[in-house]
């Protein structure tokens, strides 16, 4: 990662749905795309908290983007638990899409993206990742305490 900086003109750019300065920012230096805040929070975590679909697709069109697929904010979400209990599906279905196995990754407590799904009472966002990852072993996972969704 590039720096842990809170705040930044490329994060605030973002969560203010600056679309074409961020794309421009993103074309002359896209390891800003790593840059985090304070929380940990990647640019691709505050565009998909904001709904900010065309940001979302800018930011991973980067090798750099992409990779924020992954990461883990101080609450240990990636950008695709927030797509999904936020319910933005569009921005869910281009993440997903860009990073697959990025869907699968559990938080400390063992949840799994369907049960933030179900716990933010997003069915949208769950009916488009069953659709996505039919697997009955992702659908009947059990969280630290042996809930299921």
């Amino acid at each position: 990662m590039v720096g842990c900086i809170n705040p930044n003109p490329f994060h605030v750019a973002t969560t203010l749905g600056r679309t074409q300065f961020v794309q421009r920012l993103v074309h002359l230096k896209p390891e800003l795309v790593e840059v985090l805040d304070s929380r940990y929070r990647s640019a691709l975590h505050l565009a998909t908290t904001k709904g900010h679909f065309e940001i979302v697709q800018a930011l991973v069109r980067v090798r750099e983007g992409r990779q924020m697929c992954l990461a883990r904010e101080r609450d240990g979400k990636n950008p695709l638990h927030i797509a999904a209990m936020e319910g933005h599906g569009g921005i869910l279905e281009v993440l997903v899409g860009t990073i697959p196995h990025a869907a699968r990754v559990r938080l400390d407590s063992g949840e799994t993206i369907i049960h933030l799904c179900v716990k933010h009472q997003q069915l949208n966002t769950l009916s488009l990742l069953l659709h996505k990852i039919p697997d009955p072993e992702f659908v009947n996972a059990k969280d630290n305490d042996g809930n299921t969704i």
